[in-house]
C-alpha cells in the first residue's frame, strides 16, 4: 500500500520541509513505513510523485513530478524540493498493486486544475474494469493512460463531476468550490460500490471489499477520505494535523534529518496536513480521520463528515475488525500501547514504543462543524 501527504497553508512551504527533512518525512516512510505490516514488500519503492500550485498568473494547472526511482534514491527530488515553494502540496509513494512501473501511474493524477490520488484499492478490480472503463464518457475513457485503479477511480470522479453539470475544464477564479467536490467524491465512491455489487456470484472468486484512501483538490479546496466498503472492517490509516506553525526543533541527525512538531498559538490554523502517517511522534500533533469519513479543507477550516450509505452505522460503539487492512499491508491504528512523544526514533515493536501505535487515543482541541473549527 502506498502513502500519501497533503499541505495546505495560508503562506508557502519549501517542499524540503515536509518531504526531505522531518525525521518521519513521506520520504522516510518509502524505506521505514511504521505503519505498512506487508512483510512481502515492506517498502514504497515503486515510484514517487510531487504536485504543487505555482503563482496564479502561470496558471490554475498545478506543476506535478513523478519517477519511477524509489523516492530515497533519487537526487533530482532532492534538488527540486530544496528550492521549490508552495502553499498546496501533494506527495506520494507507491508500493504497486495494480498498473506497472511507470511514470503514467505514478501518482498525483492531474486534469486541468484538479488533482488526485490515493492509497489503497478497488475490490473485485479485474471484474470491475471493463464495465467502469463503458460507464464513463468519452471524453474520460480517453483521458486516462496508465493502468492503475487509481487512475480509473480519477476518471469516474471526473465524469461524475460531468454528469453533474460542471465540466472538469470550467473552473472559477476560486477552483470549484468544496461542496462540489465532495459530492462528486461521494458519487465516485457510490459507482465504485455499484459495480462490485453488481459482480456476477460466479466470478466472486476474490475479496470484494474496497479501501478507498482518495485525496482531490483544486488548487483551493481538499477533499479526502477514509473508506472501507464493509461494515465490519477499519479502514486503512489516516491522520490530519493543524495549527499555526510547523516548527522544527533540537539538533539535526547527522543524516541532516530533524524532529518537527505543530505548533498551535491560537484557535486558528494556518496549517493543515493530512496523511497516511503521521510526520511527527508529538501524541497532540495528530488526529485519526474516523473510518467512513469525508475531509474537507476550506479555507483552512476543517470539516469531518460522515458517508453515509449500506456501510455505515451510527452506533458510537459499533467495532470493527483490524484484520482486513492488516492483509492488505495497512494498521488501522487503533492500538492502545505506549507512543513515541520525546521525538526519538522509536525502537523495536517489542519494547512497546512504535508509531503503530498512534491513533485512536490522539486528542486535539478542535471542534467540527459545517462552517468553521476552533
Amino acid at each position: 500500500m502506498c502513502r500519501f501527504l497533503v499541505y495546505k497553508g495560508r503562506d508557502e512551504i519549501l517542499l524540503s520541509e515536509l518531504i526531505l527533512s522531518p525525521a518521519h518525512s513521506i520520504l522516510t516512510q518509502s524505506y521505514d513505513s511504521r505503519l505498512r505490516l506487508d512483510r512481502r514488500r515492506p517498502h514504497n519503492g515503486d515510484g514517487f510523485g510531487v504536485g504543487y500550485y505555482t503563482s496564479p498568473a502561470l496558471g490554475p494547472e498545478p506543476c506535478i513530478f513523478t519517477s519511477t526511482i524509489p523516492a530515497w534514491n533519487c537526487l533530482n527530488l532532492e534538488r527540486l524540493a530544496s528550492k521549490t515553494t508552495s502553499s498546496l502540496i501533494f506527495a506520494h509513494v507507491r508500493a504497486t498493486t495494480e498498473g506497472n512501473l511507470s511514470d503514467q501511474n505514478c501518482h498525483p493524477f492531474r486534469c486541468g486544475s484538479l488533482m488526485w490520488m490515493h492509497n489503497g484499492g478497488i475490490g473485485g478490480w479485474r471484474h470491475v474494469k471493463r464495465r467502469l472503463a463503458s460507464s464513463l464518457r468519452d471524453e474520460w475513457f480517453i483521458f486516462v493512460q496508465g493502468g492503475t485503479d487509481s487512475e480509473w477511480a480519477f476518471a469516474l470522479f471526473l465524469d461524475s463531476m460531468d454528469r453533474m453539470g460542471i465540466h472538469p475544464s470550467q473552473v472559477g477564479k476560486d477552483g470549484f468550490g468544496h461542496s462540489i467536490l465532495r459530492r462528486a467524491m461521494l458519487e465516485t465512491i457510490r459507482r465504485i460500490n455499484a459495480l462490485i455489487a453488481d459482480i456476477p456470484d460466479e466470478l466472486r472468486t476474490e475479496d470484494t471489499r474496497s479501501l478507498l484512501n482518495f485525496a482531490v483538490t483544486d488548487g483551493h479546496n481538499v477533499v479526502c477520505t477514509r473508506y472501507v466498503s464493509s461494515k465490519t472492517d477499519e479502514a486503512a490509516s489516516l491522520f490530519f494535523s493543524s495549527g499555526t506553525n510547523w516548527k522544527e526543533y533540537g539538533t539535526r541527525s547527522e543524516d541532516g534529518k530533524a524532529n518537527y512538531k505543530m505548533e498551535r498559538r491560537d484557535k486558528g490554523a494556518d496549517i493543515v496536513l493530512v496523511a497516511s502517517e503521521p510526520l511527527t511522534f508529538e501524541r497532540d500533533n495528530w488526529v485519526t480521520v474516523p473510518t467512513n469519513s469525508i475531509l474537507t479543507i476550506h479555507g483552512q477550516t476543517v470539516m469531518i463528515h460522515p458517508i453515509i450509505d449500506e456501510f455505515y452505522s451510527d452506533n458510537p460503539s459499533h467495532s470493527r475488525s483490524a484484520q482486513f487492512a492488516q492483509t492488505k499491508g495497512q494498521t488501522v491504528t487503533n492500538a492502545k500501547k505506549e507512543v513515541i512523544t520525546d521525538g526519538s526514533t522509536p525502537s523495536t515493536p517489542e519494547k512497546g514504543r512504535d508509531l503503530r501505535d498512534l491513533g485512536d487515543d490522539l486528542k486535539v482541541r478542535m471542534r467540527f462543524s459545517e462552517g468553521r473549527s476552533e
